[in-house]
């Protein structure tokens, strides 16, 4: 479970304190499919690097499977990062001059302990298959479109079988019905491996697909609800 009790988080411009988040009480259960939502400047994506423990906050509790993690230093967050958080951004971060392989395995050698070369390439080919990339495992990003860049980043972000999985703006730089299969994706991920997924986007329409909606404005959370306007394909 994660759990926010009273995050706030203010940040100092010069002589002048600027508070961002004023607030914010939270709880997204294990295997939930959630979005952040929100206009810009809503303070989503400062929330976001907290929940990534990108950030901390400047006061409040951030309990992590029963553990408060918001006064962890920088190196303490990036080890709980590499063991339990994947990243998928808006766009890919994929090392333009590396294979879809190379890339996916990647992040597997600051995991601690660091597993076998052999065991990491075997999982790579294993979630660049799941993606669907079977056929593209020596493509550079170049010779990918975006979904398939997408769908790479994807299998990146799951190599060291993390238990949360967090999106920000996954489907911004694509086209309609990419969005719609790459969410669809994520849909399947939550439901057949249980991975938590916390998806962060500005527009309505994309957070509905999402089993619930966390709404956003000024800092503060404004609403949570559930939603089942666009139904996927288990």
């Amino acid at each position: 479970m994660i759990e926010l009790r009273d995050i706030t988080k203010v940040y100092k411009l010069g002589e002048i304190d600027l508070p961002v988040l004023k607030g914010i009480s939270l709880c997204i259960n294990d295997g939930e499919f959630v979005s952040l939502t929100g206009a810009s400047g809503s303070g989503k994506s400062t929330l976001m690097n907290i929940l990534g423990c990108l950030d901390h906050p400047t006061a409040g509790e951030f309990i992590i499977d029963g553990k408060d993690v918001a006064g962890l230093n920088a190196n303490e967050r990036a080890l709980l990062r590499n063991r339990r958080i994947g990243f998928v951004f808006q766009n890919f971060n994929l090392l333009p001059r590396t294979s879809a392989l190379e890339n996916v395995m990647m992040p597997a050698s600051y995991a601690h302990p660091a597993p076998s070369t052999a065991q990491t390439h075997e999982r790579a080919v294993a979630l660049l298959e799941l993606v669907g990339l079977s056929d593209r495992l020596h493509h550079t990003p170049a010779q990918l479109s975006g979904g398939q860049q997408q769908r790479v980043a994807i299998a990146r972000s799951l190599i060291n079988n993390p238990g949360i999985l967090l999106a920000d703006e996954p489907t911004g730089n694509l086209d309609s019905t990419t969005s719609v299969e790459v969410l669809n994706m994520f849909k399947q991920l939550n439901r057949q491996q249980g991975i938590t997924v916390i998806l962060v986007t500005h527009d309505p329409k994309i957070a509905a697909f999402t089993d619930r909606a966390i709404n956003m404005a000024d800092g503060l959370i404004t609403e949570g609800i559930s939603s089942e306007l666009h139904p996927i394909d288990a």
